[in-house]
């Protein structure tokens, strides 16, 4: 058995994104951005440029550059509440971009078709397996199920029992990459072997040498252990807050702080609901652009998945790529002996 078998694996992940192999970079805001994503492109797995809420004219000088720096293929992913979703899809379609992700929660209506019917390939969370099969009826074209190991937005359940829970049922209907906690090529064979058409990662990728955050960011990361990342905490029931993974620092603090604040002006009727959850993404935003383009690691939003002590040093991104699949490669030729 050589890297033959594991081709084999990921043959249908590796046809459905059109790479050489199926491990694609989860999005991080502020992070995979053109260099990031080209670099991880042209090593032969597939980018994915993280829109969040970046305006559709800043969405399409990113592509460009991108495509500047890459003939391969790379995808885009997009936030389903984003108030220009519409206009950020036709950015994508004027610039054939292959894949589209829609991260967020579940696709607004109308937003399947504008993306399907500029021929782009849709790929969706599911967090659960009835999601998974919702999506799947709508029409898309492949899943993501990502356990709460991951570093940023994160569900309940974790990688493993969603893996055994969703690919029984859904990996022979469409492709499903696998997510959250990933950081060595071992996991990556297991998760291929169950049936998953491959794996997504990002906090193996956010301190690449190829990736632009700051080097204050990428030490924190060196510096830090899994039982570093943790969840952060919803104070009030009333918000329906979406728990984030990130390194335990004074940003995590302030965010608990900030969750009373909203609570606050949601008693004094200063603010609706939507306005509220509003707010607390945007202190996420902010908080993570301070941490990765600023390098204020105290107070920013140090975003990292569980996988983050296998981060130690920095990378270049086709040497990350390297090790996973000779890695991959390994545990399969240990479990046919």
């Amino acid at each position: 058995m050589t890297n033959a078998k594991l081709a084999s694996l990921m043959a249908r992940g590796t046809d459905f994104l059109g790479c050489e192999s199926a491990i694609l970079c989860g999005a991080m805001s502020w992070v995979s951005e053109r260099n990031l994503v080209a670099a991880i492109s042209n090593a032969g797995a597939f980018g994915v440029i993280a829109c969040g809420a970046m305006t559709p004219e800043l969405l399409d000088r990113e592509i460009a550059a991108t495509k500047a720096l890459t003939s391969k293929p790379f995808g885009v992913n997009l936030i389903t509440m984003h108030p220009q979703l519409f206009e950020l899809i036709d950015i994508c379609a004027k610039h054939d971009v292959t894949h589209v992700v829609l991260a967020g929660g579940l696709p607004p209506k109308g937003s399947i078709e504008a993306i399907k019917g500029k021929g782009a390939k849709l790929i969706c969370f599911a967090p659960a397996l009835s999601l998974a099969k919702k999506l799947v009826r709508s029409g898309v074209d492949a899943l993501v199920v990502e356990g709460m190991e991951a570093g940023g937005h994160i569900g309940p359940v974790s990688t493993s029992v969603l893996a055994q829970e969703i690919l029984p049922d859904m990996a022979d209907q469409v492709p499903v990459f696998v997510a959250g906690g990933i950081g060595r090529g071992e996991a990556i064979a297991a998760y291929l072997e169950m049936g998953a058409a491959g794996v997504q990662l990002g906090t193996r990728f956010a301190c690449a040498t190829e990736s632009v955050a700051h080097p204050n960011f990428k030490k924190a990361f060196f510096r830090a252990s899994a039982r570093d990342a943790i969840a952060s905490v919803q104070i009030d029931p009333r918000l329906p807050v979406i728990p984030v993974r990130s390194l335990k620092n004074a940003g995590m603090e302030n965010f608990t702080i900030k969750q009373r604040e909203v609570a606050n002006m949601l008693d004094e009727g200063a603010v609706d609901m939507m306005e509220a959850q509003l707010q607390i993404e945007h202190y996420w935003a902010g908080a993570l652009r301070r941490a990765v383009v600023d390098g204020d690691v105290e107070g920013g939003s140090l975003m990292a998945g569980q996988s983050v002590g296998m981060v130690t040093k920095e990378e270049p991104v086709a040497d990350i790529i390297a090790q996973l699949m000779a890695q991959a490669t390994d545990a399969l030729e240990r479990r046919a002996a």
